[in-house]
């Protein structure tokens, strides 16, 4: 009986872990296809479509873009994240648990709904579509999850180490980030990833406010419109990749943090 589970567990995990990464993997093999059609069967393998990709202009410079606003959005939109769940975690405010509803409530808002406002918002003033217009509406879609994150982790033994250092003569902003901030770097630096993470991958907002300079989703759109050649793979596997490695850093610092 206990071997029957024991099967039936595997054989349900193969078929869970297959759904969620064959595409994955079919995307990634077909990469490396060395003819211009990636459908089977598989010939190859072959650099070509990473020279391809390396080689345009337009698809580099829609990569670094998207690693800028990624890397730029996520960080300031930690720094507020912060900012705002300290101020709601130590002081007394009024309506308070209605302003902390207010901030997490573009969690439950469409992407799609942020990014027409935002862009008649732009519009209304006279901003022009960006990458900085991009990196404003990344930060409204990132900045309730940090507040979330960052909240949660505040707690009462925290506060006493605060009010402890403030006995001490240390000042307020010695207080925030002399022993705050190192006491919620985990938190911090999973915010800050799960930030690049979203914004890395991010199309609507970043397809509705930009217009020649554009992040990679919206250029791997761009192309798929002529339909679908190995070259999109190729840039999919790029974007796959660079994905693994942030999640893979954040699992060495993360860990290495509780560890010591």
């Amino acid at each position: 009986m206990r071997s029957a589970i024991r099967l039936a567990t595997i054989i349900y995990a193969v078929l869970i872990y297959g759904f969620i990464f064959l595409p994955v993997v079919t995307l990634v093999l077909f990469s490396f296809q060395a003819t211009s059609f990636p459908i089977p069967p598989f010939s190859g393998p072959s650099l070509r479509w990473y020279q391809a990709v390396l080689g345009d202009a337009r698809l580099t410079s829609a990569l670094l873009n998207s690693l800028a606003v990624a890397v730029i959005s996520s960080a300031v939109a930690t720094l507020l994240g912060f900012l705002a769940a300290w101020g709601f975690a130590r002081f007394r405010l009024p309506a308070s648990a209605l302003m902390r509803g207010l901030i997490t409530l573009p969690l439950t808002v469409s992407y799609l709904i942020i990014g027409m406002g935002l862009l008649v918002l732009f519009n209304s003033i006279g901003f022009p579509k960006s990458l900085t217009a991009a990196g404003i509406g990344h930060v409204v879609i990132n900045l309730p999850l940090c507040f979330a994150i960052l909240y949660s982790q505040m707690g009462e033994h925290q506060a006493n180490i605060e009010r402890a250092a403030r006995d001490l003569g240390a000042k307020e902003w010695q207080v925030l980030t002399l022993v705050t901030a190192p006491m919620l770097w985990p938190a911090l630096f999973a915010s800050f990833f799960l930030s690049m993470t979203f914004s890395w991958d991010e199309f609507v907002i970043s397809f509705l406010l930009t217009r020649f300079d554009t992040t990679l989703p919206v250029e791997i759109w761009n192309l798929l419109r002529s339909g679908l050649n190995p070259k999109t793979n190729a840039v999919g596997s790029l974007v796959f990749l660079v994905s693994i490695a942030f999640v893979l850093l954040f699992e060495l610092v993360f860990f290495r943090k509780s560890r010591s």
